[in-house]
C-alpha cells in the first residue's frame, strides 16, 4: 500500500517521501531518486511499478529543499517538453532560476544526507533484511552514484543517465552499478570513457549500457524523448540486476 510520510535529514529538516510496499514478501528495498523535476506523478508511478515487482520503495522529495516543489517541477517539465520551440526557449531563464539553488555545493551535501536517512528508514522495514538498492533518473541518477559512494549499505545502484562522481568518491563505491545512457546524450557519452577507467581502477563492479539511438531521459514515458524500446529493455535489465544483487 502506498503512503506519504515525513523523514528528517541529518540537520533535522523534515522532507516528504512516497512509500510503496509490495503485496507479497519483500525482495528488498529501493531508494528511488527523482529527476530534476522533483517528485512528480511519473516518479510515483515508477515507484508503484517497482513495488509491484516485490520491492519496498521509498521515493524522497529532495528538491523541495531547493525551492522546487512537485507542482512547480511538473509545470517546468510541461514547459520544457512543449512542442512549441519558442515556449521552450522562453522558459529557459525561468528554468535556470528555479534550479539555481540545487547546484550549490551545500545542497548536494544536504541531499546526500537526506538520501541516507531514506536508507535508514528502509533498513528498518520488515523483510528488507539489508537488501537495499538505489535507482535514479537524470538528477536522480547523479545522486544514486553519490548515495552509493556515501553509504555502504547500498548493495546495488542503477543510475539512468546520471553524472558519475569524481575518482575520489568512486573509490568509496562498494555496490554493483548498472548504468544506462542514451547514445545521443553527448556530454555523458564524452565522459563515459573516463568513468569506465575510474570504476575499473577502484575495482567497482560497473556495467554501462548504451542505447545508441536514445536520448537523455529516454525512460520517462511522459516526456518528449521517451524511447519505448530502450525503456523496456532497461526495465528488464534492471529487474535481473536487482534480483542478482539483492
Amino acid at each position: 500500500m502506498p503512503e506519504t510520510m515525513t523523514l528528517h535529514a541529518p540537520d533535522g529538516e523534515p522532507f516528504a517521501a512516497y512509500l510503496a510496499r509490495p503485496a507479497q514478501q519483500p525482495r528488498g528495498g529501493l531508494v528511488l531518486i527523482h529527476e530534476i523535476w522533483g517528485l512528480t506523478d511519473h516518479i510515483i508511478d515508477v515507484a508503484d511499478r517497482f513495488a509491484a515487482e516485490g520491492y519496498v520503495v521509498i521515493a524522497p522529495d529532495i528538491l523541495s529543499h531547493a525551492g522546487v516543489e512537485p507542482a512547480l517541477g511538473q509545470e517546468l517539465f510541461a514547459l520544457m517538453n512543449s512542442k512549441d520551440e519558442g515556449a521552450r526557449t522562453a522558459g529557459q531563464p525561468r528554468m535556470r532560476e528555479a534550479l539555481a539553488a540545487s547546484h550549490a555545493p551545500e545542497y548536494a551535501a544536504w541531499a546526500t544526507g537526506a538520501l541516507t536517512a531514506a536508507v535508514d528508514h528502509l533498513d528498518e522495514q520488515p523483510g528488507v533484511d539489508g537488501r537495499i538498492g538505489a535507482v535514479g533518473y537524470c538528477f536522480g541518477g547523479t545522486y544514486a552514484f553519490l548515495l552509493a559512494a556515501a553509504d555502504a549499505r547500498v548493495r546495488a545502484v542503477v543510475p539512468f543517465y546520471g553524472t558519475a562522481p569524481d575518482a575520489e568518491r568512486i573509490q568509496n563505491i562498494q555496490a554493483a552499478v548498472l548504468a544506462f545512457y542514451g547514445g545521443t546524450d553527448t556530454a555523458l557519452m564524452q565522459a563515459l570513457p573516463v568513468v569506465r577507467q575510474d570504476m575499473t581502477a577502484s575495482g567497482v563492479d560497473f556495467t554501462p549500457v548504451v542505447y545508441d539511438r536514445a536520448a537523455h531521459a529516454f525512460f520517462n514515458d511522459t516526456g518528449a524523448r521517451y524511447d519505448a524500446d530502450a525503456a523496456a529493455d532497461a526495465w528488464q535489465r534492471t529487474m535481473a540486476f536487482l534480483a542478482l544483487h539483492l
